[in-house]
């Protein structure tokens, strides 16, 4: 058997086995029936309104600045 034919083989059999724990594993999830529920989130605290859209901000202004010719 030449060396490529053992990495493809080798390969195969790691997805093989790969793929058999992992349909193992969700059977014993799914045999299990217990789901465990997300913990209540409270209501979003709404921000106050401010202007949308472009503004400047000191960022933008410093990189203006760095920008000049």
């Amino acid at each position: 058997m030449s060396l490529k034919a053992k990495v493809e083989t080798n390969g195969r059999r790691r997805f093989l086995k790969g793929l058999a724990m992992a349909s193992g594993a969700t059977a014993v999830a799914m045999a299990t029936g217990t789901a465990v529920a997300a913990p209540q989130m409270d209501a979003p605290v709404s921000k106050p309104d401010t202007a949308k859209g472009y503004h400047e901000t000191p960022h933008i202004r410093t990189y203006y600045q760095r920008a000049r010719i």
